[in-house]
């Protein structure tokens, strides 16, 4: 049997995920370990036990100043950020999304705009957003919205698009209205793929995330990590960007996991990634 038509059982598939981090981790003790040799002060590549210390302190050892849980403060803090963010984006996806890919006369207005806007860099605009919503939460979030919600539009508006015309010409037959059309016939079929337009989405939404965070912010991690660098802090940078790449892959699996709950129809005869 070809190597191609081999399946892979749950067991292996999940030694197999793991081999690629353990080969990065002992890679890196290995080189952590020989700088250090050559120069026990090195702050570049800290051991995996300075790590593992400064990771701990900020989440289990109170803030001098503050008082706070500094890691699960920043936490909060980005998550709620990010939350809304994409929260606000999926309605503009969604309510766009279904008008440009099902009236043409919508579609003929607004495709180009959306199409135009969605290929301006999010981080070009950073400073009229600061100066039209303030050093706030709102230019942060509305970051993240500028960055995402066009490219959301267009996914749901091809979506949308894609469904057989002859599932729309069969509701009209059945006496079906606009409304009802949407309704009963386009949300159906669009939510799984809006599902992975978010998954998709939070990919720049964490990028424009930090960077604002890093820009203006007094809290978030973002703004945790920009605020060490300047102490040359990688025993507590290193593990912050590990813990941010731990929720973005835990966020993206829990919506795979709500998209094959919620629509099983849409993974039948395939994986999803």
């Amino acid at each position: 049997m070809r190597i191609t038509n081999r399946s892979v059982s749950a067991r292996l598939a999940l030694v197999l995920g793991a081999l690629p981090f353990v080969v990065l981790g002992i890679v890196y003790a290995m080189a952590s370990h020989f700088r250090r040799i050559e120069n026990p002060a090195d702050k570049i590549l800290p051991s995996l036990e300075a790590m593992g210390a400064a990771f701990w302190r900020a989440a289990f050892v109170p803030d001098r100043r503050s008082g706070d849980l500094l890691l699960w403060t920043d936490t909060i803090d980005s998550l709620f950020r990010l939350g809304v963010g994409m929260g606000v984006s999926t309605l503009i996806a969604l309510s766009l999304g279904i008008a440009i890919g099902f009236i043409p006369h919508i579609r003929a207005t607004l495709a180009p705009f959306v199409a135009s806007i969605s290929l301006i860099p999010p981080i070009t605009v950073l400073p009229i957003l600061f100066i039209v919503f303030g050093l706030g939460e709102t230019s942060r979030i509305m970051l993240i919205v500028v960055g995402t919600a066009p490219v959301m539009v267009r996914a749901t508006a091809q979506a949308v698009i894609d469904i057989p015309r002859e599932l729309i010409i069969k509701a009209e037959t059945l006496g079906a209205g606009v409304w009802q059309t949407i309704v009963r016939v386009v949300l159906p079929q669009i939510l799984p793929k809006l599902v992975t337009a978010i998954r998709l989405g939070l990919v720049p939404a964490w990028i424009f995330l930090i960077s604002a965070e890093a820009i203006v912010s007094t809290s978030g991690l973002g703004y945790r990590i920009f605020l060490v660098r300047r102490f040359l802090a990688m025993d507590l940078i290193l593990p912050y960007v590990i813990w941010i790449t731990v929720l973005a892959y835990l966020i993206d699996r829990l919506l795979l996991a709500l998209s094959r709950r919620a629509f099983r129809w849409h993974h039948i005869g395939g994986d999803s990634l």
